[in-house]
């Protein structure tokens, strides 16, 4: 005879409306494969980002793309403009491109391609999983080192091996979650200063980051399991600001910098020129590009680069009717015209 607690236990099952199976990340990297030439290339690229790291390669690294991916075809236009340029601007840029499929958000909101592909609220991470793949694949493939945000551990299982340089989130640099994860991540990866602007948090997450940690995970095939991560020292600060507050001055730079030299971290930042660092003004990345490569040409071997938020269309437009052609919906973003010419100044500048 069943107990009561048996009697109300729901058992879920692959037909629950609430579980919907997906592959696991062997099946679908079987699938859709990186190739052996593409493998040595992406290896090659991260190990250019750790030079950087290093100093051992004086190239000022950039990384540059939408705020978001949510139309596969503007993303590999912007794309195809972009190998193009770094062609042109590789003796002195490592230019990256941003292609995040995963969006944090203050409260609710669309999640991002790996998650919501439609964009109708239902999501279809199948799907969504399926589409970001692809759509990485197709942009290794011109060439470009790629960066994204890592939010799910779970999804990064599916991408890792597309990936040159990862951001962690200026709300996520406290999570022990995240911090574990990093550890366990083959590729440099670069931690945000906390949403009130202090540096402590991330520079807290690098060092708990190089250790090898215990963890609970999934391995390649689903299963869940106990993780030894190997420890990840390919680790670096972005300042992004914070409330109210912007850190890509020269003293906020020297302080992190001393900041991190105490911590016995890489004493090496990345300045975002978006967030908090612009006020949420688009158009304010382009002076405060200036004005952090500037301090490098003046001799700050401690600016390792700069993040910018670029697609085709410049600015932002409301995820509602009929789009326009390469403009986020998340986050605004300067314009191609804008970003092709910024980086040639810059380059023109180092």
């Amino acid at each position: 005879m069943k107990t009561n607690a048996e009697k109300n236990t729901k058992t879920t099952t692959s037909n629950d409306p609430a579980v919907r199976p997906l592959s696991t990340p062997r099946q679908l990297k079987a699938e859709m494969a990186v190739s052996e030439e593409l493998a040595v290339q992406i290896e090659q690229q991260r190990q250019q980002i750790r030079d950087l790291l290093e100093g051992n390669d004086q190239r000022l690294l950039i990384v540059t793309g939408p705020c978001s991916i949510h139309d596969e075809e503007a993303v590999l236009d912007y794309g195809r403009r972009l190998a193009g340029l770094n062609e042109q601007l590789k003796d002195k840029l490592l230019i990256v491109m941003r292609a995040y499929v995963e969006k944090p958000r203050t409260s609710v909101g669309w999640k991002g391609l790996a998650y919501d592909p439609a964009r109708n609220g239902k999501g279809d991470m199948a799907e969504g999983i399926r589409r970001s793949r692809a759509v990485m694949l197709k942009l290794a493939n011109m060439g470009l080192p790629l960066a994204t945000e890592a939010l799910n551990p779970l999804v990064m299982r599916y991408l890792d091996d597309l990936i040159s340089w990862t951001a962690i989130g200026a709300r996520t640099s406290e999570s022990q979650t995240h911090r574990e994860m990093v550890s366990h991540l083959p590729m440099p990866v670069g931690i945000k200063n906390s949403t009130d602007g202090s540096a402590s948090n991330a520079i807290n997450a690098m060092i708990s980051a190089r250790h090898s940690h215990h963890t609970l995970g999934v391995d390649v095939d689903g299963q869940m399991a106990m993780l030894d991560t190997p420890g990840n020292a390919d680790t670096h600060l972005v300042l992004r600001g914070g409330h109210g507050l912007t850190n890509y001055d020269a003293e906020s730079i020297a302080a992190a910098l001393a900041e991190l030299e105490q911590g016995g971290c890489h004493a090496r930042v990345m300045v975002d020129c978006s967030h908090a660092n612009a006020c949420k003004d688009h158009a304010r990345q382009i002076p405060i590009a200036h004005e952090v490569v500037a301090q490098r040409v003046a001799g700050n071997q401690g600016i390792l680069g700069l993040m910018l938020e670029s697609f085709i269309t410049a600015g932002r437009q409301n995820d509602s009717g009929e789009l326009q052609y390469g403009q986020s919906i998340t986050d605004a973003c300067i314009g191609w015209d804008e970003s092709e010419r910024l980086l040639r100044d810059i380059h023109a500048q180092l």
